[in-house]
Order: structure tokens, then C-alpha cells, then sequence
């Protein structure tokens, strides 16, 4: 069984130690593993490498289609177990793309970890729009949701499933992580935690962007804004520390 992640280099997989660098478990060391393919295509991801490939007439505000073959690679679920637990950490975070789009191949190697890793935490990054089926789920410590506001460019009835938002605020393992890039964001994401019944003090705003100077600038009007709501301020480490990098 194989999973298909992305690359850092053609022929390298995307997985890597590093710290957390966004939500609840920023500043935590981890294994990152980063898996391609994603079933939204969110105008300002950071990751387009991951599902914006040439032929892909989705618009990007960086305008730029990758080719399929040097950013995406499929690894046997064995040989990805070996890899992470080489890396010796007790978290693994895995994200994307859109994780959970890869349930079968990822319980594989999950099960595989559990006996070479015992006592790891898994955490998962994901879109909020689809679930892990029961035997992945099982694995899973930790939900990081991050559901996609109407400025990512995606419809609502594909972004922001109703039953979806209302399943993950009722399972205390998901924490919710708000991309925001204007004020009116913020009210958009309000609304829906109002809506969805989304417990306030599990909800982080991130401000998008992909250099210090951006973040620095949006989590000035941001930190008002949590205090007004009761919402928790998530910046993005790993801008600070490396840059807008793969493998970091």
C-alpha cells in the first residue's frame, strides 16, 4: 500500500524534524510528513506544490503551476514507517494537501508505527470537509482543523460542510485554526463558531502570509480581536525561523 506525499526535492519525500510551528502545539518537536493531493484549492496556500499542477486551471495568487512528477512521490507504507521513526520523535504531525484524503494507506502506516514508536502522538492537519474512517481515526491524538473562509476562494457548499463543522466541535480532540487575512475574515470565522457551536477556547487566528513582516503586521489588529471574541492567537514559527520553505 502506498502513500503519495510531496517533495522537497525530486525524489525526496517531504518528511521532516522540526518544531511546530502553528496551533496548539506550536514550539513542540515533531516529525512533519506532508502528503500530496488536496480536494480544495485555496487561492493563497503556501503548499501549492502539493495539488496546483500543470493543467490545473484553478486560480493561484502566485500564478504558477507545478509539474506533477518532481513535486509528488509514492512511498510503500513500510518504507514511510521506517523514515519517520528514523527521525526518533514522539509527535507526528501530519498534514498537506488534505491528509485525511489517504485514510487506507495512512492506517497502514500508523499501525506499522505503534510498534516501533510506543507512545507516539499523532496529530493531523486537515480542512475540516471529510472524516478519517474508524480505524483511522483510533490514531488519532490530536485534530488541527482549519476550515477555509470565503476569502480562500473556495465555494462554501464544498469549504464549509455543516454536519463536518458540527462533528469537530463536538470532539474535544479537534482544535480549530482560522487563516484570516482582514478583519471581516475574523467575523466570518465568529459567525460560523457561533453557528457551529464551536467551543470559543479551542479556536486559533492565524494570520496568512508567508513573510515576517506580513504576520507581524496582521497580529497587531489580530490580538484585539482575540481578546474581543475569547479566540487564541496562532502565529506561524517557522516563517520566522526559515523562511516560506519546503522541509521546515
Amino acid at each position: 500500500m502506498t502513500l503519495v506525499l510531496a517533495t522537497t526535492l525530486p525524489g525526496e519525500a517531504e518528511i521532516f524534524a522540526s518544531v511546530q510551528g502553528e496551533g496548539p502545539s506550536a514550539g513542540v518537536p515533531c516529525t512533519f510528513m506532508r502528503l500530496s493531493r488536496c480536494n480544495l484549492a485555496c487561492v493563497w496556500c503556501d503548499t501549492a506544490y502539493t495539488w496546483h499542477f500543470d493543467g490545473d486551471d484553478h486560480p493561484h495568487r502566485g500564478g504558477e503551476t507545478f509539474a506533477r512528477i518532481p513535486n509528488q512521490m509514492r512511498m510503500e507504507a513500510a518504507e514511510v514507517a521506517n523514515l519517520v521513526a528514523s527521525l526518533g520523535q514522539q509527535r507526528l504531525v501530519i498534514t498537506g494537501g488534505e491528509p485525511l484524503l489517504q485514510a487506507p494507506a495512512l492506517i497502514r502506516v500508523l499501525d506499522l508505527l505503534r510498534s516501533r514508536l510506543p507512545g507516539l502522538f499523532v496529530e493531523v492537519e486537515s480542512n475540516g470537509t471529510t472524516r478519517a474512517p474508524p480505524p483511522l481515526d483510533a490514531h488519532i491524538e490530536q485534530y488541527n482543523i482549519s476550515p477555509k473562509l470565503s476569502h480562500s476562494g473556495n465555494p462554501a457548499q464544498l469549504a464549509l460542510i455543516p454536519e463536518r463543522l458540527r462533528f469537530y466541535a463536538a470532539d474535544p480532540r479537534a482544535w480549530f485554526k482560522f487563516v484570516v487575512a482582514t478583519p471581516g475574515d475574523v467575523a466570518e470565522a465568529a459567525a460560523l463558531v457561533r453557528q457551529h457551536d464551536i467551543p470559543p477556547d479551542r479556536v486559533f487566528l492565524m494570520p496568512e502570509g508567508t513573510d515576517s513582516a506580513t504576520l507581524r503586521q496582521r497580529e497587531e489588529w489580530l490580538v484585539p480581536l482575540c481578546l474581543q471574541h475569547g479566540f487564541r492567537l496562532s502565529d506561524r514559527l517557522h516563517i520566522h525561523l526559515f523562511g516560506d520553505e519546503r522541509g521546515t
